[in-house]
């Protein structure tokens, strides 16, 4: 089900009928990107009872985005703060700086770093298209809806806002930090962002194999979208995210 709220969140997704809900996550996009383009992200995560609200874009203007997140309420908890790309700075900066101080955890997919830039080498035009599609996802679902009306081409070699990366402090983020990162990132390099995780006081990092910026929407969604709900199943335990499933040693 997807419901459209104009001032509080320009898309959500909710558990199924008959389900009693588990959680909120409020998602902030990155550059670019309209929340239509979550749609399957916010579908599978409701399936499992987590409600899901896709706010604007904060590149595009930061004060809405903020002002959006505000104004949705967390009925239900753990509330998750969810951010990609440019996103994952800009839900890190809010939490850090007490603007959202509120949340259970954070999840950062693609968190970029000082060292993010566009994937250059071996391109005869490195800010084509096509080096875009590249570098964004590896799915050919995903890529044609890229190719609708949710994207804004070529935002992906914007630079990045002046002052977000210092603003997203993981070290003065408290709550549980989830991680999630390609380990073939053409934008943010994996060893730069594991740095980045480091600095916090409570985070996991989960590398993607082959995964490439917008893990969230890569080939590898389903596993992606399964980390993240077991990641949610244990924050329902508590803040100190006790292990459900336990791999044995045999």
């Amino acid at each position: 089900m997807t419901v459209t709220i104009e001032r509080a969140t320009a898309a959500s997704w909710v558990e199924p009928d008959g389900v009693a809900p588990r959680g909120t996550l409020i998602v902030i996009p990155g550059r670019g990107e309209g929340p239509e383009l979550y749609e399957r992200f916010g579908r599978r995560i409701a399936a499992d009872a987590y409600r899901v609200q896709v706010v604007s874009d904060p590149v595009a203007d930061p004060a809405l985005t903020t002002s959006q997140v505000l104004a949705i309420t967390a009925e239900v908890r753990p509330y998750v703060l969810v951010g990609s790309d440019t996103g994952a700075l800009f839900a890190a900066g809010l939490v850090a700086s007490g603007q959202v101080a509120d949340v259970d955890a954070v999840v950062l997919a693609g968190l970029p770093t000082a060292e993010a830039e566009p994937p250059v080498v071996g391109q005869a035009d490195a800010k084509s298209w096509e080096a875009e599609l590249a570098a964004r996802t590896a799915c050919p679902t995903h890529r044609g809806r890229l190719a609708g009306q949710g994207l804004r081409r070529g935002a992906l070699f914007e630079p990045i806002p002046a002052g977000w990366e210092s603003l997203a402090d993981l070290g003065r983020i408290q709550p549980p930090v989830l991680g999630l990162h390609g380990t073939a990132d053409p934008v943010s390099p994996l060893d730069a962002a594991r740095e980045r995780y480091r600095q916090a006081p409570r985070a996991e990092l989960v590398s993607i194999a082959g995964g490439v910026h917008d893990v969230l929407n890569d080939v590898t969604h389903r596993t992606v979208a399964a980390t993240i709900v077991l990641f949610l199943e244990r924050l329902r335990l508590g803040g100190e995210l006790p292990p459900i499933a336990v791999s044995e040693k045999l």
